[in-house]
């Protein structure tokens, strides 16, 4: 049985024309929501490349109106969005007369309702993007996920979400695209477990003690990716990859006894899929995102990439070892809400989001970040009134950022 998220209509693109087959190219209109962060902006590196047979037919942003100026410019998209209405007007005059400009909260559901699309590349990050993974799911488009913590918070309802709108949905995580490409046409019942892999982060080899108050400098510092701070925190505290057990369940349909974490320093392999006969199939690139995201785009077909493969140098060694959970306690607390259901990931995801803001602006200690995200899972309701339901899930995030900066507030009162 195929997993939900591939549900959906299989539409294919060609790059370059079938033999008889004359006139233009086709090309394939995309929409990218956090186009200047660090998954947009290597999207639309790989729109630039030559035959890419990609089209923009929308861009939003947040702020930082001035890096989207240059992208209206180099890709003529005819529509944008900003949700900060101060920086909408600082853009305004400087846009071309064919572009339109949403601002303002509502900004990036009115560009999604307006615009032409076949994928859209989802980059958006934390709790902020989740109106918009609905309203994409709805929209029966492919939508190319790159906002794990939809899946976090409102897994279920998304990928029913994405089932009811006859659309498909396709990780941009490079740990579940990974296992998506191992997993193409495969039998889930075939699978005796799937391996996903971590770094480590940049504290792997860091004593309890080092952890305990560990610098921002250090815990920001990821070995092998380059990350947003929130996203880089997380791989050093190990929750990112709590996360990912909680998104791969959703995705794939499998319970926690199939699901193991390994940790693989090098990020070469991104995840790797043992079947019921022993053989385990494995998917590896450098660690780049662009490898992810251009899968994503021209999936189900595989299109040509300038983009790096199989380099002796980086390949010749690959290593692997159990994680401490003595060192990373967070670890366990996504196989724990694969265990909970109901909204306990959305507790644990808005518990992070507060307790991670908080170790930035120097608030907390390190180790805290871990503590109060257990300490939130540890005080929420378990029992529920009914189905799960999006009035649910908003209801439980409020309460689990509160309850997170009562937290913070008391351990800041006390420590001084």
């Amino acid at each position: 049985m195929q997993s939900r998220s591939r549900q959906g209509s299989q539409m294919s693109y060609t790059l370059f024309p079938r033999e008889g087959s004359p006139g233009p190219l086709p090309v394939k209109p995309i929409l990218v929501l956090g186009s200047t962060g660090s998954i947009g902006t290597q999207t639309l590196d790989l729109v630039a490349q030559p035959d890419s047979g990609l089209v923009v037919a929308g861009l939003a942003a947040n702020t930082s109106w001035e890096l989207l100026l240059e992208q209206i410019e180099r890709t003529s998209t005819p529509l944008v969005s900003l949700s900060d209405p101060a920086a909408a007007e600082a853009l305004r005059p400087h846009l071309p007369p064919q572009t339109t400009l949403f601002s303002g909260p509502e900004a990036l559901l009115e560009l999604i309702a307006a615009a032409d699309f076949e994928v859209a590349v989802h980059g958006v990050m934390g709790r902020a993007g989740l109106e918009a993974s609905f309203a994409l799911a709805r929209a029966g488009k492919t939508l190319a996920l790159a906002n794990k913590e939809s899946l976090v918070i409102a897994g279920d309802l998304l990928i029913d979400a994405v089932a009811q709108g006859g659309g498909r949905l396709i990780p941009v995580d490079s740990e579940h695209s990974a296992i998506e490409q191992c997993l193409r046409g495969e039998d889930l019942a075939c699978v005796r477990r799937v391996l996903l892999t971590a770094s480590g982060g940049p504290l792997r080899e860091a004593s309890l003690n080092e952890i305990e108050n560990a610098p921002r400098d250090k815990a920001l510092a990821h070995p092998t990716w380059d990350m947003g701070p929130r996203i880089s925190i997380g791989s050093a505290t190990l929750i990112n990859k709590a996360f990912e057990i909680i998104e791969l369940h959703h995705l794939f349909g499998l319970e926690s006894d199939r699901i193991e974490v390994i940790i693989h320093p090098q990020s070469l392999v991104h995840s790797m899929v043992e079947f019921i006969d022993g053989s385990v199939i494995a998917q590896m690139n450098p660690p780049n995102m662009r490898g992810t995201i251009h899968y994503a785009l021209h999936h189900p077909d595989r299109q040509p990439a300038n983009l790096p493969g199989f380099d002796l140098s980086k390949f010749r060694e690959l290593t692997f070892e159990a994680p401490d959970l003595e060192r990373f306690p967070a670890l366990e607390l996504g196989f724990r809400c694969v265990a909970e259901g109901g909204t306990s990931g959305c507790c644990l995801n808005a518990a992070d989001e507060v307790a991670v803001e908080a170790y930035l602006t120097g608030k907390v200690p390190f180790a805290e970040i871990t503590r109060i995200s257990q300490e939130v899972l540890d005080a929420r309701p378990t029992k529920s009134a009914g189905p799960l339901s999006m009035s649910a899930i908003l209801a439980a995030d409020r309460w689990a950022r509160s309850l997170a900066q009562e937290l913070i507030t008391a351990k800041t009162a006390n420590a001084t």
